[in-house]
């Protein structure tokens, strides 16, 4: 094989659509663009939305709630995610991230209840779920809100 015996493949290049030319050609007369309208004519290209003028979906319904600025977003952190700390160990928002359990710190840490934990630990952290420190001080271990 040489370089110049190198192609596309079968079936890999399509060959330009030529519109417009006879009627013969199966794209001729509309070019399939199909009869008149806004979407036949050069140059169209309508934003998404644009309803012809009607006032459009999107403006006809009304607007609903607001965003709270002041809104607390917690990092949170499953019970199962505390079982790689040793018994008996301190978890803390700063060993959460140095174990890569947690990638940032947001606004505080909520432990939630999700999983068992077997090992008594001393949870330190923003916010606790009831069934997480149920099931934390039902295992031995102790509960801190920072």
């Amino acid at each position: 094989m040489q370089v110049h015996d190198l192609g596309a493949p079968a079936g890999a290049r399509r060959e330009r659509k030529r519109v417009g030319r006879g009627v013969g050609s199966g794209l001729g007369k509309t070019a399939g663009k199909g009869h008149k309208g806004q979407k036949a004519r050069a140059g169209a290209s309508l934003r998404p939305g644009f309803e012809g003028g009607q006032m459009p979906l999107q403006r006809r319904l009304p607007k609903r709630g607001f965003t709270n600025i002041f809104r607390t977003e917690y990092a949170t952190v499953n019970l199962e995610r505390l079982g790689k700390f040793p018994a008996g160990s301190e978890v803390s928002p700063e060993s959460l991230l140095a174990t890569g359990t947690l990638r940032s710190l947001r606004d505080g840490v909520k432990i939630l209840g999700g999983g068992e934990l077997d090992r008594p630990l001393t949870v330190r952290a923003h916010a606790f779920s009831r069934a997480a420190r149920e099931k934390i001080e039902a295992a031995g271990g102790k509960v801190e809100v920072i």
